[in-house]
């Protein structure tokens, strides 16, 4: 059975949310910049992402799949995370309040309505 279409039509009745994206880089003093995506309801942030990547010529981003971890943000606008320069990109939430870290990956997080999500580019400390 062709399942397939079965979730396009589904999908496509859900509605989407509309999601921020904001795009910082903790080690230039470049501007961040900010983006409007959505997401359909249940939807993953990388369904978010996608939209974005298809509709904002000025925002690129790529994925690497780790065997334990699943979908890693690796790059983002051509800035690549490097483990010899201990730089990754960390992904926050803010719903209401602050920004929090993620818990899961981007091919599981669900956004919600006028949720605001931070790609910001930075180090991890070094290890004692």
């Amino acid at each position: 059975a062709n399942t397939g279409a079965l979730c396009i039509i589904w999908c496509a009745d859900q509605g989407a949310l509309p999601v921020r994206v904001f795009v910082e880089n903790d080690l230039t003093n470049m501007t961040p910049e900010s983006y409007s995506s959505s997401v359909v309801e249940g939807g993953v942030l990388l369904g978010a992402l996608r939209r974005l990547q298809e509709t904002q010529q000025d925002f690129k981003f790529t994925v690497k799949e780790d065997p334990d971890f699943g979908l890693l943000l690796e790059s983002v606008n051509g800035v690549a995370g490097s483990e010899r320069e201990r730089t990754y990109w960390e992904i926050l939430s803010r719903r209401s309040g602050e920004y929090r870290r993620l818990d899961v990956g981007i091919g599981c997080y669900k956004p919600v309505a006028d949720e605001q999500i931070l790609l910001r580019f930075t180090t991890w400390p070094r290890q004692r």
